[in-house]
């Protein structure tokens, strides 16, 4: 029996939309080395990641979102445990989020980009 991956799953282990399988990044999301590359094909189906040069330059939007929804959270969190905070206690912790979050922030981006307007589309394992 084959195993079905569901789609939150495969968003979450960055793989393949097409079998949900193949890795989408040659490294790990703790390695800094060729953070922003992502694989040309998968190493399972052979789906095409890059249907078009510069094809990820959109998924800038989304880390875009990521990051203004980071900021907004956390004014709102310094704002509630803080009871008139200077403007440091708000830029710090948004300073140390955002260098400690951008690898997931800029990963995440390209996956939900490809996710989202690349043309793959999972297709149910044969039996």
């Amino acid at each position: 029996m084959m195993e079905r991956r569901g789609l939150t799953q495969a968003i979450i282990g960055a793989k393949c939309p097409q079998c949900r399988k193949g890795k989408l990044f040659p490294v790990s999301i703790f390695s800094f080395r060729k953070i922003t590359e992502v694989n040309h094909y998968c190493d399972n189906c052979g789906a095409n990641f890059q249907p078009e040069p510069d094809f990820f330059y959109g998924a800038m939007y989304i880390s875009y979102a990521f990051s203004v929804a980071l900021v907004i959270t956390t004014f709102v969190a310094v704002g509630v445990l803080f009871t008139d905070p200077e403007l440091w206690m708000y830029i710090t912790p948004v300073i140390i989020l955002n260098l400690l979050l951008f690898p997931a922030m800029i990963r995440y981006s390209k996956v939900l980009y490809l996710y989202l307007v690349g043309k793959l589309k999972y297709e149910e394992p044969k039996s």
